[in-house]
């Protein structure tokens, strides 16, 4: 079974396209539009064959949880496999010079990996990994 694809609500609908585009090498589709509901969204593909699908309406409620901060139940982050740990510095090292904070990381999990967290203009957490081997 695969997972096809993930989707998020947002009110920056073009930004959060360009990040993903500009730092995950995501590629866009045309833009869906709906005039009669005002849905819009973007499906990102990605080499693996997964998706994530951006989407915006008028009066979608914001997201009140500390997503930064805290952790709450539910889907908390979105993890992209860079193949390597110099590839994770590597992204590190973009993410940085593009402005955008690292929460915690480049470092070795538990769990065999290397890692770094960080977050998109929504503040949707997201990993950057890879396995490792000592």
């Amino acid at each position: 079974m695969l997972l096809d694809h993930v989707a998020i609500w947002t009110n920056q609908l073009e930004e959060l396209k360009d990040f993903y585009v500009k730092y995950f090498d995501a590629k866009p589709n045309k833009k869906y539009s709906n005039a009669d509901t005002g849905f819009e969204s973007y499906f990102l593909s990605f080499d693996s064959g997964s998706r994530l699908e951006l989407m915006n309406k008028p009066g979608i409620p914001e997201n009140l949880n500390d997503t930064i901060g805290k952790q709450h139940q539910g889907l908390i982050h979105i993890a992209f496999d860079v193949g390597s740990m110099e590839k994770v510095l590597e992204k590190a090292t973009d993410l940085k010079r593009g402005g955008i904070n690292i929460i915690r990381g480049p470092r070795k999990t538990g769990d065999g990996y290397f890692e770094l967290e960080t977050s998109d203009p929504d503040k949707n957490r997201i990993e950057v990994i890879s396995k490792f081997v000592e």
